[in-house]
């Protein structure tokens, strides 16, 4: 099946340099906002978009690839023929409809194995990251709760995983919350000094989805191997970004999400370690499919998309982790040549380059986002940023409040043009210029007036 002229991949790679003129790509061409300023826009999109209240010049540039990302062409031009005509139901053993979907299935399923080092059988495929995370979690203690009833996070875990624990805990699990350090990594050694005899999993992220920080899985991994206690990371954020080894890792579970890698929505993988066996008891009743770990008619297409990300991410990883860290420099840079008083959250050593949080000093969060309409950037999570509460993953970090209100996330990816981080650094200079002129803190923080040591009285 042809891809269409206009979908023609941005992916045909020369050299490994960052393009100097960027052949068009779905993310740009849905894109009016990275536009210069004299360029005709196109006929039909000439009228200006309203929608909740807001009207926008224009669909804005995309720079929010941990919410999600677009769907890479060459995995929709993998996944159509499971709509069109290979329609079978893969459970469907009687004819070749079910045979030929079976066989997809099973395609991908390996596909999504050798980009982490696993065995196909490890693989289970579920609705995304957070069933996994529902099933590592939830199931692991519930399998073992006879003589395990102690469970060690972090902090700054998705709230998926956070909110999992504390079911546990109403169901009398203990639960250890691990603190992290200002840049956001665990101390290991606190770690290990946390393990008791009766824990029974060790839940750590590997990639955070709001500051981009990579935590030491390889150590992690040694500590829990050598005190026989189970290692389960979500690595949502992770998978097809940094490499990823489960068994050099030392890892037990892992979830996995297909949307975070130019993959289509609604479908996950959960790795599940062999040997030494790891047993989960079921979250979901049904029919047995997926080895009765996860229930439900697997649904062949998405799975067929999964598997193909996979597949590109394996072959293309190197260039794209190349490409991003170019735009994120150029990001950081155009910005701090402008703006003052800019702070990178999370390790800047220990961090996928695709993710830059920042914080902009004496500038109100919300009212820097409303200002850049013109930009999909995120205040966090977007599982959770509908919340007007700072990110509690920035709390836990140690940044004040104010500051953890004035954060953004820019997210760039394999379809970001330099064009794009252009017109996203000059749309954010001047947004932040323009409320520093508003904000009188700022005036007396330049007058040599330490805001904190002002005593403000109410009336």
């Amino acid at each position: 099946m042809a891809l269409p002229r206009r979908l023609l991949p941005l992916f045909l790679r020369r050299g490994g340099r960052l393009p100097s003129s960027p052949a068009p790509t779905p993310a740009r061409a849905l894109s009016t906002a990275a536009l210069p300023a004299d360029a005709p826009a196109a006929e039909e999109e000439d009228d200006a978009i309203t929608i909740k209240g807001v009207r926008i010049s224009g669909r804005p540039l995309y720079l929010d690839m941990q919410a999600t990302t677009p769907v890479d062409p060459r995995v929709l031009d993998a996944m159509l023929p499971f709509y069109l005509s290979r329609y079978g139901n893969p459970h469907s053993r009687t004819h070749l409809y079910g045979w030929e979907s079976d066989a997809a299935v099973e395609e991908a399923r390996a596909s999504v194995a050798r980009l982490i080092g696993a065995d196909p059988r490890e693989i289970f495929f579920t609705s995304g990251a957070t069933e996994c995370n529902n099933i590592a979690v939830k199931g692991v203690m519930h399998f073992y709760r006879d003589r395990r009833r102690h469970v060690i996070t972090t902090q700054t875990e998705h709230k998926c995983v956070l909110d999992s624990c504390r079911y546990l805990q109403q169901e009398g699990f203990e639960v250890t919350y691990l603190p992290v350090r200002p840049d956001g990594l665990i101390d290991v050694a606190q770690l290990a000094d946390a393990i008791r005899p009766d824990t029974g999993l060790v839940s750590v992220m590997a990639v955070n989805n709001e500051i981009g920080v990579v935590q030491p899985l390889e150590e992690i991994g040694r500590i829990c191997r050598e005190k026989g206690v189970p290692f389960h990371t979500d690595a949502a954020q992770a998978l097809g970004k940094i490499p990823i080894d489960v068994n050099q890792m030392g890892i037990g579970l892992m979830s996995l999400s297909a949307h975070k890698i130019y993959g289509p929505k609604g479908v996950g993988a959960l790795y599940l370690r062999r040997r030494p066996r790891i047993r989960v008891e079921p979250q979901m009743s049904g029919g047995g499919q997926e080895r009765g770990i996860r229930s439900g008619t697997v649904p062949t297409p998405i799975v067929v998309g999964f598997g193909a990300a996979c597949e590109i991410a394996a072959k293309e990883m190197d260039y794209d982790e190349r490409r991003v860290s170019a735009l994120q420099q150029r990001l950081l840079d155009g910005i701090r040549s402008k703006v003052d008083d800019v702070v990178i959250n999370g390790s800047m050593e220990h961090r996928y380059a695709g993710n830059l949080n920042l914080s902009f000093a004496y500038v109100e969060g919300e009212s820097l986002l409303m200002g850049l309409k013109e930009v999909a950037v995120s205040s966090g999570s977007a599982c959770t940023s509908a919340s007007l509460e700072p990110s509690y993953v920035l709390r836990a970090l140690g940044v004040d409040e104010d500051m953890a209100h004035t954060s953004i996330r820019f997210g760039m990816g394999r379809f970001t043009t330099e064009e794009e981080v252009d017109r996203a650094t000059e749309l954010t200079v001047h947004q932040v210029l323009k409320l520093r002129e508003m904000s009188p803190l700022y005036e007396m923080a330049k007058a040599g007036i330490d805001i904190k040591s002002i005593q403000w009285s109410q009336h």
